[in-house]
């Protein structure tokens, strides 16, 4: 068994509550459903925001979903880098498990798919 860390990222369009809590469930639910993993198996997640997002804790979006209330998170605001994608949220998870680096599907969606073009899988 290993912990690996498993990346993410999306953007929202607005600095919006709810579109900022429904864009990090939809991102969640991706890395899972590409990684097949249980909130047991997750040591921890950091979820880091630009900047320019500040309406709300996307951590409150996982809380609220069935069995992740254990889960630890940590909200954090991105590096202020001149020129970054804006409006964007970002996600680290370290899961234990039993796949190789090369096994996990990091997953990086809307605006997001620029930072690592090289990783995101065509639909």
């Amino acid at each position: 068994m290993y912990n690996r860390g498993i990346r993410g990222a999306t953007t929202v369009i607005n600095n919006d509550k709810h579109e900022i809590l429904d864009e990090t469930v939809v991102l969640l639910k991706e890395i899972v459903g590409r990684n097949q993993f249980e909130p047991e198996d997750i040591s921890c997640i950091w979820i880091t925001m630009t900047p320019d997002l500040d309406a709300i804790f996307p951590a409150l979006a996982i809380r609220e979903m069935e069995g992740w209330n254990m889960v630890p998170l940590m909200c954090a605001v991105e590096a202020a880098v001149q020129n970054s994608l804006p409006k964007c949220i970002r996600l680290m998870i370290q899961v234990n498990t039993t796949k190789s680096q090369q096994e996990i599907k990091h997953v990086y969606l809307n605006e997001a798919k620029r930072l690592r073009p090289d990783l995101v899988i065509s639909e």
